[in-house]
C-alpha cells in the first residue's frame, strides 16, 4: 500500500471532474500537478494499471452489418 498527500486548489462545483492541484508522495522530492479526475487516476495508478477509470467509457466502434 501506497499513501499520497493530494492537495486540491481548484473545483468546479457543476462538474467534479475539473479539478486542480498537486500530489505529493511522502519521503519523495517533488510533485506531480494534475488538471482534471483522469490525470490525478494517472498519477495513483502506475501504468499496468490504467485503463480502468471509473466512470470513464471507452469508446467502441461499432461493427456494420452488410
Amino acid at each position: 500500500m501506497e499513501s499520497y498527500l493530494v492537495r486540491i486548489y481548484r473545483r468546479e462545483e457543476d462538474n467534479p471532474r475539473l479539478l486542480v492541484g498537486v500530489v505529493e508522495e511522502p519521503g519523495e522530492n517533488g510533485k506531480k500537478a494534475f488538471h482534471n479526475l483522469y490525470e490525478l487516476w494517472d498519477i495513483l495508478n502506475p501504468l499496468k494499471q490504467r485503463g480502468t477509470v471509473p466512470g470513464k467509457v471507452k469508446n467502441r466502434k461499432k461493427k456494420q452489418n452488410k
